[in-house]
């Protein structure tokens, strides 16, 4: 009879231990299959695309949304799409020149400081991430060596002025062909100038005396260009004026030059019939246009001088409409 509780005694140990072991074994599982559900799962934003990489082997996922992978099996590696920038020429917190990259001397054999800013995206971002180590130090390398290039075959003048567009244009396509020959998964947007200017004081102040005299000389041209159309309309008009008199004069002369062959034709038609009395006539008439312009003296040869203005009596004009009174002499005069 005294068997039956030490034996119940020595039985109810292993089943508490039992016990203790499902419900761990049970939260280790839950931990493990939660583990399991986090790593299965990656998330890809708007201008975002990523790597998935199964056992060392890159494929692009780009569509934006909740994705699954297989753990521990593949990974992911995010790439950010949207446009981005660097700096050559100055450091981009401080704004400091950095002199390596920005110091640059032109056609011209004169030393100037340029700074860029340099933007960019990835393109392909497997091709950004295993193409090469450093995409980033590439772009940056092509785009110095590239700006130096394209520096050096322009004056000082245009890098300063005039010629940074053109400039900002031929650097943008020889980064374009070097990058599409190097193929590594980045896409340059855009290249700016964003300051030009001399290495030294004396230097800047003398291109700065340039640059005044430029625009001194345009705001010359522009006054000039001004004035000028401002008189043109008034000049062309005096002239519009001049060429219409002169046309008017040109068909008074026509029409007169007419006239005078009309009439020599006619007179020379009564010379044809009549050759003697056309002549006395042509001097009568003659003689008409030129005495009354005459002052005649006579003299008597005793000293005494007479003088008869006007002359009128003797042309024959003695119409009643222009009637004149008799010729007076010196003597009626004195009288």
């Amino acid at each position: 009879m005294a068997l039956k509780p030490w034996t119940e005694v020595r039985c109810l140990p292993p089943r508490k231990k039992q016990s203790y072991g499902k419900i761990t074994g049970i939260v280790a599982a839950l931990f493990i299959l939660v583990l399991l559900l986090f790593n299965a799962t990656y998330e890809i934003k708007e201008q975002e695309q990523a790597v998935l990489i199964t056992l060392g082997s890159p494929q692009a996922v780009t569509e934006p949304g909740l994705h699954f992978k297989i753990p521990f099996i593949q990974h992911v590696r995010k790439v950010n799409t949207t446009i981005q920038g660097l700096t050559i020429g100055y450091m981009t917190n401080t704004s400091e020149s950095v002199e390596d990259e920005s110091l640059m001397i032109t056609s011209d054999f004169n030393f100037i400081d340029v700074d860029f800013y340099v933007e960019y995206r990835y393109s392909d971002p497997v091709k950004a991430m295993y193409a090469s180590r450093n995409p980033l130090e590439i772009l940056k390398n092509i785009s110095q060596s590239c700006i130096r290039t394209v520096i050096g075959s322009y004056p000082v003048d245009d890098v300063l002025t005039t010629g940074k567009n053109e400039i900002q244009a031929a650097i943008k396509e020889m980064i374009l062909e070097r990058l599409e020959d190097h193929d590594i998964g980045v896409q340059l947007v855009n290249i700016t100038i964003q300051d030009s200017e001399p290495p030294t004081t004396a230097v800047m102040e003398a291109f700065k005396a340039v640059e005044t005299a430029k625009q001194g000389k345009e705001t010359a041209l522009n006054n000039a260009n001004k004035y000028r159309n401002e008189q043109l309309p008034s000049a062309q008009a005096r002239a519009d004026g001049i060429i219409k008199d002169a046309e008017a004069q040109k068909t008074e002369r026509i029409n007169e030059a007419t006239a005078q062959v009309a009439r020599f034709n006619a007179m020379y038609a009564e010379y044809i019939k009549n050759p003697a009395i056309t002549k006395q006539r042509m001097f009568y008439e003659t003689m008409e246009e030129v005495l009354p312009d005459l002052k005649v003296l006579i003299d008597s040869g005793n000293g005494n001088v007479q003088t008869f203005y006007p002359l009128e009596s003797f042309t024959g004009n003695n119409d009643s409409d222009n009637r004149q009174e008799p010729p007076v002499t010196d003597d009626e005069l004195s009288e």
